[in-house]
């Protein structure tokens, strides 16, 4: 490892205990910055409601520290909206932001579609699969940026059991993303959880940055905000324990190669003359290919879109 990357280790991974929360409320009110959480969702009706009624009950009602709940719908075929509505939050459906620009399908197209329907000066973004949910995710993640101006992005760092298994989830983590990041970014190297859905950051930030619309956009916004703020501005804090539901092994595989192409072109800029990804399952006949589109778009900085510079005039 880097020693750059041990100095930033002690200097910049904290634990949510570090922050409690009367020092975040203090601090709030000493800056005046907004806060909005946003919850993309598909097909999320056992565990998005928990996940909102926590954060109002906690960091809303008994201490105001977030200003706005935004659940993004992409497009749920189940109660997601009606779930999440009913718990508080403001459900918007993804293909309503932005008409114009024809949404397609993926998490990192609801996150940038979120920038046009919040208006906190820091955006926590939250997977609505989450099981046990605690609101340290929340406070832990925007403690930071409330506190320390020298700081524009905050990942959550956590345990991850599969199943009875305790610290075996994050594959795709594991024997993608963690390789990646260290041959190819090694200041990257001290994340936990690099591609964990759980991290809040400046609005400031994140309208700069391009945002890939599937499932590489944790990866990409980590490597393009290192190149654009620094790593001191980088953190990470840890907030326990991450429950929830997992995917099967063709579904990691997808998402890997989403991942892979992410950083492919970080890396080169360059053409890949086949994004697209053959998988086999067996069936009667024996083993029988599955081959599945690799995300290849990228929405540009939200900062280039004429709607959201209208709506920062106005």
């Amino acid at each position: 490892m880097l020693e750059e990357v041990e100095r930033w280790l002690a200097a910049r991974s904290w634990s949510a205990a570090d922050r409690p929360l009367h020092r975040l409320l203090a601090a709030k009110r000493a800056t005046g910055q907004t806060v909005s959480v946003v919850l993309p969702a598909l097909n999320e009706e056992e565990t998005v409601g928990e996940i909102v009624t926590t954060i109002r009950r906690d960091l809303m009602c008994e201490a105001p520290l977030v200003d706005e709940v935004v659940v993004v719908d992409s497009a749920s075929t189940d109660r997601t909206a009606q779930v999440a509505a009913r718990a508080g939050a403001r459900v918007v459906h993804r293909d309503e932001i932005l008409p114009r620009v024809p949404a397609v399908p993926g998490k990192g197209e609801v996150l940038w579609r979120s920038l046009l329907v919040t208006r906190g000066d820091i955006v926590c973004f939250v997977d609505a699969d989450l099981r046990d949910f605690s609101p340290d995710f929340v406070s832990g993640t925007v403690g930071p940026l409330l506190t320390d101006p020298g700081v524009d992005l905050v990942k959550a760092m956590y345990d991850r059991p599969l199943g009875a298994a305790d610290g075996q989830g994050g594959r795709v983590t594991e024997l993608m993303a963690r390789p990646l990041l260290n041959m190819h970014w090694p200041r990257l190297a001290g994340f936990v959880q690099p591609l964990g859905g759980e991290y809040a950051a400046r609005r400031a930030l994140l309208e700069r940055l391009p945002f890939p619309v599937g499932y590489g956009v944790e990866l990409g916004m980590l490597v393009d905000a290192l190149h654009l703020v620094g790593l001191d501005a980088l953190a990470q804090v840890d907030v326990g324990v991450r429950r929830h539901r997992h995917q099967d092994g063709r579904a990691l595989g997808r998402m890997s190669a989403a991942i892979y192409r992410t950083a492919q072109l970080r890396l080169t800029r360059g053409h890949l003359v086949r994004p697209v990804l053959t998988q086999f399952e067996r069936g009667e006949d024996g083993f029988e290919p599955r081959t599945f589109p690799v995300d290849t778009e990228e929405r540009p900085p939200m900062i280039e879109i004429p709607e959201y510079a209208e709506r920062r005039v106005a």
